[in-house]
């Protein structure tokens, strides 16, 4: 008997978010819908080929943000690696430009105030994009922890390091732990407004994905940067800045910065189509079956 003969069911899709299966009776042609719960408990899922059922399990159990052995052996080196890349990009951008916001730069003809790291910053946004749109919205969170964590770290040790003795001819000591000091909580306030505008972020795009049936990749990217923008903006100057500046200044700084982020967020667009499909070319196509 051959294999076809055996597999009496055929998988042609799923509706309603992944929740139900759409199955063909392979001699008759007839359609049906199951709910996948009731699918893995029947014996219509005994009479499928290997690779719809481990399809089935994948759907079933990613839809709740369950990792599975599918997930994680289904994923080839390239990917993983290009994961990998994102997340130390990430990295690397978050502390950058949580250092160098600890320098204000005045705009003399704009009377405007804004950091080295400002117009850097929104690239956060667009990697945490991407990874949402390749890897789903756990792992772009595991990303974001990552990335926070990474920066939690670097306070801790920078605080650290003041607690050692000067050298007694070294000039630089107490500059050294005033800059330290500044830096820490530039560092500090950039941590919480990172987590807290990124993880909005990321449920916005997903939520935005889900609503619009994964179609208008433009208005998802945009939308979800953009309210995480002004979150961030408001919760980074007041936690870095409070105290040290008039509240008027730093309200000027918060709009100066929603408007520069805004502005970037739509240059985001473009790149998130770029590496969405280059993603499906090169990663997605090559994984093993």
């Amino acid at each position: 008997m051959t294999t076809d003969e055996q597999n009496h069911y055929k998988v042609l899709g799923f509706k309603d978010g992944g929740t139900q299966a759409t199955i063909m009776i392979a001699s008759t042609g007839k359609t049906f819908d199951m709910r996948l719960r009731d699918l893995l408990k029947s014996e219509v899922i005994d009479k499928l080929s290997r690779e719809e059922i481990k399809h089935i399990f994948r759907r079933h159990y990613s839809r709740d943000s369950i990792s599975t052995a599918y997930e994680l052996n289904d994923r080839n080196e390239a990917s993983w690696m290009v994961y990998t890349a994102l997340n130390l990009t990430l990295l690397l951008l978050f502390i950058f430009t949580g250092i160098a916001a600890t320098k204000l730069i005045y705009i003399d003809w704009l009377d405007i105030i804004v950091t080295p790291g400002l117009f850097l910053y929104p690239l956060t946004f667009l990697i945490v994009d991407m990874l949402n749109e390749s890897y789903g919205l756990k792992l772009a969170r595991k990303a974001i922890l990552f990335a926070f964590s990474g920066n939690a770290l670097i306070i801790l040790l920078l605080a650290f390091s003041t607690l050692f003795p000067g050298f007694p001819s070294w000039e630089l000591d107490a500059p050294y732990s005033a800059v330290i000091t500044h830096i820490s909580s530039v560092l500090i306030a950039s941590s919480v407004s990172f987590l807290v505008s990124e993880y909005v972020n990321s449920y916005l795009l997903c939520k935005i994905k889900e609503l619009t049936n994964s179609r208008f990749l433009f208005l998802r990217v945009f939308l979800s940067t953009l309210f995480a923008v002004i979150l961030d903006s408001f919760l980074f100057c007041f936690i870095a800045f409070y105290g040290t500046l008039d509240n008027s200044d730093i309200l000027k700084m918060v709009y100066v910065q929603i408007a520069i982020k805004v502005i970037l967020a739509f240059f985001n667009i473009l790149p998130a189509y770029g590496a969405r499909a280059l993603f499906r070319r090169y990663i997605s196509e090559n994984r093993p079956a």
